[in-house]
């Protein structure tokens, strides 16, 4: 897959994932707090978030969430679902949380993601993810469903609320 480009926002700069940011983002991944809600528990080791990171880039176009292109505070992936429809996935660490880098990260990929061609975007999100529900909907983001027992996570099995956003959703 060919790296996506670098994009900027009010607060960040979105450069392409690479496997050199491991080691900034074992510090979300693991972290239980900031992996509540993820499908697996916190990673164990650095080499986990390698592996997790190397997945991510060869199925996802990836960028990791920067202050002036700097160290990997988090990261953002739109997966290709189909011809069209794309998934985003996020995880910001726990030190850069609140400070609005997250919403405006989103806003770039969802500028990105339409432009490129994608129609429709969703988003998976635990019911009890509250903090990622707000983010979503800030953006845009519209409640289509509710998939029961959608996941067998660390947690037990779990619902999974689906939002999504149409291009022409977007001003």
């Amino acid at each position: 897959m060919t790296p996506p480009p670098i994009l900027h926002g009010a607060r960040v700069t979105l450069r392409p994932l690479t496997i050199d940011d491991a080691p900034a983002l074992y510090i979300a991944h693991s972290d239980p707090a900031v992996h509540l809600f993820w499908s697996e528990p916190a990673h164990a080791s650095l080499d986990q978030t390698r592996a997790y990171i190397a997945a991510t880039i060869a199925k996802s176009a990836s960028w990791a969430i920067t202050e002036a292109g700097g160290e990997a505070l988090g990261r953002i992936s739109v997966f290709t679902l189909r011809d069209g429809v794309g998934e985003i996935g996020l995880l910001i660490r726990r030190d850069a949380q609140g400070k609005g880098l997250m919403s405006d990260a989103l806003r770039a990929v969802i500028d990105h993601a339409f432009a490129s061609g994608f129609h429709r975007l969703v988003a998976d999100i635990d019911p009890d993810n509250a903090a990622s529900l707000r983010l979503f909907e800030r953006a845009g983001f519209r409640r289509e469903g509710l998939l029961r027992q959608n996941w067998i996570t660390h947690l037990g099995t779990r619902d999974t609320v689906l939002l999504a956003k149409l291009r022409e959703e977007t001003p």
